[in-house]
């Protein structure tokens, strides 16, 4: 089972204004993609569910996360990302991808988005 995650201002459909589109190709993001996902706004979910529902307690596997449920999410992935920082043995394979992790939930949460799961 596939899953792809989509920033968006609707539960219903995928909505972005070009403000967001912009915010997201700001922030440099570096997310792994999927055959519909990976460009600004989205990423390939199923690489990084693990690691979010270990940093944040919420599955990307939901048909829509609120941008309030998301806030949150980035706030857990930015502690987390600066309690390793000062982790001299923090280092697993899955870390060098939070910064990016943490840049593409901070978009969501200054913009007010939420999150459509498409699996």
């Amino acid at each position: 089972m596939g899953l792809d995650n989509f920033a968006s201002r609707s539960a219903e459909d995928i909505d972005l204004t070009e403000e967001d589109i912009q915010a997201f190709a700001d922030a440099n993001i570096e997310l792994c993609g999927g055959i519909f996902s990976g460009d600004g706004g989205s990423f390939r979910g199923k690489v990084y569910a693990e690691l979010i529902l270990d940093l944040t307690g919420e599955s990307l596997y939901q048909e829509w996360i609120p941008p309030e449920t998301v806030h949150e999410m980035y706030k857990a992935i930015a502690a987390y990302e600066l309690f390793m920082s000062g982790d001299s043995q923090a280092g697993g394979s899955m870390d060098i991808e939070i910064p990016d992790l943490r840049k593409f939930f901070k978009v969501c949460s200054d913009r007010g988005l939420g999150l459509i799961g498409w699996s």
